[in-house]
């Protein structure tokens, strides 16, 4: 019995060169196999992103989840974030308030406190040990808001003090109501424009790649870009110009205190989003795009014209793509994309990088699902905005586990 074992064995030994040659070219084969399918997936090509080398062009967009308990980051968001995190991948994180007034929403995380910021570094600590990138998105919802979010019951603050109407909720049942806000003097200003840059002194203290500054979706910025909310006279309001000012000097103040090569903004030209619609979009979204230059910011992050308001695609013919070519730096689309739109978008030179919301919310292994355009699991708005740490939020399973 032995001697046969051992007479078995010295055969396989003798064959051993033969089947060693063998694997390496298998090996061969499969790295081929793995660059032509790169090649055929343009989402899954490498780029360059200033400093960050990206292995993927699927980027995790900024989603509010209100599940910051008390407007401090939880420990449920390190499982969330890691979840969605692959190597050389860019996340950006949900939307980050730069002050106490600037609130809107439940048990959204803020990063102006020094306990927001002690939060968020283990958080971040989890994306940068899978090899991810992440950026933190910082923002002010100015007059998207009520006394009960404001420090001392006080108005909302705005461009303008023309007041929101209430509004149903993402459930599709409750009904958000909005405090007439307090338009902003205009020695006010600078204050904000400081909110913003400290709040990115921050976001790089708690150890961020960068920051997104969010213009877009009718926030603070959006109040003052687009001419159907902004009514002011004096210097931040009337012409083009004068309201993309405050847009503009809260960027050079961010780039001022953290570098051009780690901020990026987020616009959104062409959308209607809280009553805030433009009625030359393509005007303002090129000369943003124009302006932007001057100050060398990483990327420009902008939703698709698609989307006029959240979650609804609409037949559209306006592009971003003069936008895209008037932009010096990185080109961010977001808005209505799935995996066969996102490929042609990057196929067809119209954008560099495609952000994902709710496919990324529901399926933390996107990038690997397009790679083997495996099924995605279903989202389910009703769990988007409830504050359970787990329900909607780390349980969509991974395609393994599907």
């Amino acid at each position: 019995m032995w001697g046969s074992i051992f007479s078995c064995a010295a055969c396989c030994l003798a064959f051993l060169p033969k089947i060693h040659k063998l694997s390496e070219e298998e090996k061969e084969e499969e790295n081929d196999t793995q660059i032509k399918m790169a090649d055929s997936i343009p989402l899954l090509t490498p780029y360059k992103l200033g400093n960050f080398n990206l292995s993927h062009r699927i980027i995790l967009a900024p989603l509010t989840r209100q599940r910051s308990y008390g407007n401090v980051p939880q420990p449920h968001a390190i499982l969330y974030y890691s979840q969605r995190t692959s190597k050389g991948g860019l996340l950006i994180s949900e939307a980050t308030g730069v002050s106490n007034t600037a609130q809107g929403y439940p048990e959204t995380p803020g990063i102006w406190t020094k306990e927001q910021v002690e939060a968020w570094k283990p958080i971040v600590d989890a994306v940068h040990a899978k090899g991810g990138i992440f950026f933190c998105q910082i923002w002010h919802v100015g007059r998207v808001s009520n006394s009960d979010f404001q420090p001392n019951g006080q108005a909302p603050i705005s461009s303008t003090d023309k007041p929101l109407k209430p509004q149903i909720r993402a459930n599709g049942i409750d009904e958000a109501e909005f405090t007439p806000p307090r338009r902003l003097r205009t020695d006010e200003i600078p204050g904000i424009i400081n909110d913003f840059r400290l709040a990115a002194r921050n976001a790089m203290e708690a150890g961020f790649d960068g920051v997104e500054i969010h213009g877009a979706n009718g926030y603070i910025i959006d109040q003052f870009l687009k001419d159907t909310v902004n009514d002011r006279t004096d210097e931040y309001g009337g012409s083009l110009e004068n309201r993309c000012r405050f847009a503009l000097e809260l960027v050079e103040a961010v780039v001022d205190e953290i570098g051009a090569d780690k901020v990026g903004i987020r616009l959104s030209p062409f959308a209607d989003f809280m009553e805030s619609g433009d009625s030359n979009p393509k005007a303002l979204g090129l000369h943003m795009a124009q302006a932007l230059n001057k100050y060398g910011i990483l990327y420009l992050h902008v939703i698709e014209p698609r989307m006029k308001t959240p979650g609804e695609i609409c037949e559209c013919y306006d592009t971003l793509v003069p936008m895209r070519k008037a932009f010096n730096g990185s080109f961010i689309s977001a808005g209505g994309f799935n995996r066969d739109l996102g490929n042609k978008a990057v196929a067809e030179n119209d954008t560099d990088l495609v952000a994902y919301g709710r496919l990324f919310l529901a399926n933390p292994d996107l990038p690997k699902r397009f790679e083997l355009n495996a099924p995605l699991n279903k989202y389910n708005r009703a769990t988007f905005y409830i504050p359970d740490p787990v329900l909607g939020y780390t349980d969509y399973p991974f395609l393994e586990s599907a």
